[in-house]
């Protein structure tokens, strides 16, 4: 072990912070092992989200669905209404397809090396490194952004991550323990957390200060190297909020591939390469735009809302929905909650 990773263990065995799904460094230390379902899980849903964000969801998720068996039996349409919010709605579905080869293929267990592990649909490099260090304890160099961003003050790669990818692992590979890797993982996630922050590194109360070559070179805040970003296109759209004589409102299922796919929303048209037509023949009034920021594009769509023809029945594919909780995705949800409060403005008129 290099005095580099020894420091870490030590400061996380100290520091660690307590997630939900984490198993404690004392409690490992005792023999307690990760449950794999719950690490995957949480990697699953932290991918481009915050702790914070995934936190309640994630206890959510396992209060539902307690181990893979569960959530390989749900129903996908459920998995997707659940993860709602939390974006990238592939990874849902990815991640009820892995349930299910996990749940009927392998018996209801992880694979334990990350060969096997990215067999697995929705399983990425590194997810496959995560659940095999941290579930698992194998010798597999984890890289998130926390991790990238202290390596490049680690080691003063004074390159943008994009460029310097294979460089960071490779001089982490230099330095990972063969003995608890997935504590050493967690403790460099924690360290990017908590002390080697992205505008204030705490270098004074970092463990691993006397390791770092930014810190010796006297401003590690400069790394790592930002590159400079395009502007993200723009999109307009209309959306269409049809309303029945209960104040329900009419939602669509989409296409399982493309933007929100397999997600019920607004029927909508000109935003994505999915258009709808509108759900009625009838006075549609506009009552202005929403705008929403997907990872990609920027989209302001321009929301109608009209009263259902009396009779008027879902269709193939549509379901009327209490507005207040339709289970719908971020954009959809704020197209709604605009609709609602025209027409409670239109009544009150």
């Amino acid at each position: 072990m290099s005095p580099l990773s020894d420091a870490i263990l030590s400061w996380y065995d100290r520091s660690a912070r307590r997630l939900a799904w984490r198993v404690a460094p004392a409690d490992r230390a005792k023999g307690v092992a990760p449950d794999p379902y719950r690490v995957w899980l949480s990697e699953v849903m932290l991918q481009q989200t915050t702790v914070a964000t995934v936190t309640p969801r994630f206890e959510a998720f396992v209060e539902r669905w307690p181990t893979v068996l569960a959530l390989a039996a749900a129903d996908e349409d459920d998995v997707l209404a659940a993860w709602a919010g939390l974006g990238y709605y592939a990874r849902a579905r990815n991640m009820h397809a892995c349930a299910r080869q996990v749940a009927n293929e392998r018996g209801g267990v992880f694979p334990d090396t990350e060969e096997e592990l990215l067999k697995l649909p929705g399983v990425g490099p590194y997810t496959a490194a995560a659940i095999a260090a941290i579930a698992f304890d194998r010798r597999a160099v984890v890289v998130d952004g926390n991790i990238e961003r202290v390596a490049a003050r680690l080691f003063l790669i004074d390159r943008p991550i994009r460029e310097a990818k294979a460089e960071l692992k490779e001089r982490l590979e230099g330095v990972w323990p063969t003995r608890r890797s997935g504590d050493f993982a967690q403790g460099l996630m924690d360290l990017g957390a908590t002390v080697c922050t992205p505008t204030t590194p705490s270098c004074l109360i970092c463990p691993a200060t006397a390791y770092c070559a930014a810190s010796a070179d006297g401003d590690p805040a400069r790394l790592p190297v930002k590159a400079k970003r395009a502007a993200k296109p723009e999109r307009e759209g209309v959306a269409y909020a049809l309303f029945d004589t209960r104040g329900r409102v009419l939602l669509e299922k989409r296409p399982p591939k493309g933007l929100l796919g397999g997600m019920l929303a607004l029927p909508s048209a000109g935003w994505s390469a999915i258009d709808s037509d509108p759900p009625a023949d009838v006075g549609w009034r506009d009552v202005g735009a929403i705008a929403h920021v997907f990872t990609h594009f920027r989209l302001t769509l321009s929301v109608r809302v009209a009263d259902a023809p009396r009779g008027r029945r879902a269709k193939s594919g549509e379901r009327w929905f209490d507005p207040e909780t339709a289970p719908a995705p971020t954009a959809m949800r704020k197209a709604i909650d605009l609709a609602v409060r025209a027409r409670q403005k239109s009544s009150a008129a």
